[in-house]
């Protein structure tokens, strides 16, 4: 990975009942980062000291939220495997294993246990996001199942997953301006939308469908829809056929980004999935610098 670079592997779940969701991104070069974008300034920009583990859970008990940032002396990294700190991921050959021990903020608690992400079918599909190569993004399970075991709090579900990574060699708030972002279960497989405003004034606009064996076909984007702005004022948008997409809930709302339960109609199909809009314009803003050490935190050691 280049000085100035990123990774990261999102994934996410819904609970079949409807109670409960969770995300998770493990970065290295964590592209939030105050901590990294201070460094990039100073010159100093190995991706490996600014890796973290960022979990949030949703559900009627509550909202938890844990991202510590950690030095590259608690990473280790080998083909099947992650850890950061005391957490690490691990793909035994058909399953993606978490082990979750991590710290939430601003309220301190753990968050403990174990997710295991089940593909239905992996996709070896890849997507160029910004025209200059620097920013890639891969679904690498577009469907998937998850189940949740955790110890602290005391849950246990299961539901629908996805799962993807991105990768890039610059800041990702040079390469774009803002993106809306959302995946949506179908019947047999799901539905990709992006739709990425791009810093040199271009655009992208992605529909892909996946089967249920991962195989990818782009369909035409439906009509843009304008969703309600968040309470901190940041525009969401998405598409669906008919105009018929609704906010179910709103999961996140920060300064520069807000995740989302949307209800649309995708393929000729209603369906709920997870949608994100993000504004890198808002997350320049030197306030907004200031806030995020309070929700991430750096480990000392």
């Amino acid at each position: 990975m280049v000085s100035g670079g990123y990774r990261w592997w999102y994934l996410d779940g819904l609970s079949d009942d409807g109670e409960h969701a969770l995300t998770l991104i493990a970065f290295i070069g964590s592209v939030f980062s105050p901590y990294y974008k201070r460094a990039r300034k100073h010159g100093n920009s190995e991706p490996l000291d600014h890796s973290a583990i960022n979990l949030a859970l949703y559900g009627k008990s509550g909202h938890r939220w844990a991202m510590t940032e950690r030095r590259r002396g608690s990473v280790l990294r080998a083909p099947d495997l992650l850890a950061i700190g005391r957490s690490e991921l691990r793909w035994n050959g058909q399953s993606l294993v978490i082990d979750l021990d991590e710290r939430t903020v601003p309220w301190p608690s753990r968050i403990r246990g174990r997710l295991r992400l089940h593909p239905r079918a992996l996709s070896g599909h890849v997507e160029t996001l910004a025209a200059s190569g620097h920013h890639v993004w891969t679904p690498i399970a577009p469907s998937a199942r998850i189940e949740v075991e955790l110890d602290s709090p005391k849950l246990s579900w299961s539901g629908e997953a996805y799962l993807d990574g991105n990768a890039g060699d610059t800041p990702i708030e040079d390469a774009f301006r803002s993106w809306h972002w959302s995946r949506n279960p179908l019947r047999d497989g799901s539905a990709v939308l992006y739709d990425v405003a791009r810093r040199d004034g271009s655009a992208l606009n992605l529909a892909l469908r996946f089967d249920g064996h991962g195989e990818v076909s782009r369909f035409e984007p439906p009509p843009a829809v304008v969703l309600p702005k968040t309470g901190w004022r940041i525009d969401r948008a998405s598409r669906a056929e008919g105009g018929a997409a609704a906010i179910v809930q709103t999961l996140e709302d920060t300064p520069f980004y807000a995740r989302s339960l949307l209800s649309t109609t995708l393929c000729g199909e209603r369906t709920t999935g997870v949608h994100e809009s993000l504004d890198l314009d808002r997350f320049r803003q030197p306030v907004v610098q200031w806030m995020l050490p309070f929700r991430m935190p750096r480990a000392r050691h």
